[in-house]
């Protein structure tokens, strides 16, 4: 398991590649199954343009959220492994600002895990979004599911 919360700004297929890579003799012959979701800034939201959004998170909390998140989706399904890895700081619209990936022998397992994960960290990780509209800024009030 490997969790990231980070300002600098990420490729997420190179992500993805280079920690499968350096897992390929620890899982090797393994894994059938990869699941990725990769979430971008969007340059509208609420019916108004969006040119620029600044992601808050709290040190410490939010990194014991997302570790709790992947060790109940290890708990569910049989994973080999999960890697999440979330920006904070300033975003422009098409800034990756998440990824979450898992590995399993089944894609049944790795489809639902990565769903999982997605939809909790979306839901409940403590992450506040500031976005910057024609009309000015605004908090972004949080996903209720």
């Amino acid at each position: 398991m490997a969790i990231r919360v980070q300002k600098e700004g990420f490729d997420p297929w190179r992500e993805v590649a280079a920690y499968q890579e350096s897992h390929a003799s620890e899982w090797a012959g393994q894994y059938g199954a990869t699941a990725v979701f990769v979430g971008s800034l969007r340059d509208f939201n609420q019916g108004q343009a969006v040119s620029s959004m600044t992601l808050e998170h709290y040190p410490g909390m939010t990194e014991g959220y997302l570790e709790k998140i992947c060790a109940e989706a290890r708990a569910r399904w049989e994973l080999l492994d999960t890697l999440v890895i979330h920006r904070y700081g300033p975003l422009s619209p098409s800034d990756p600002i998440v990824l979450v990936a898992v590995w399993s022998a089944h894609r049944d397992a790795a489809f639902a895990a990565c769903r999982y994960l997605i939809d909790e960290l979306k839901t409940r990780a403590p992450f506040w979004k500031q976005e910057t509209t024609a009309g000015g800024v605004r908090w972004v009030e949080e996903k209720k599911s």
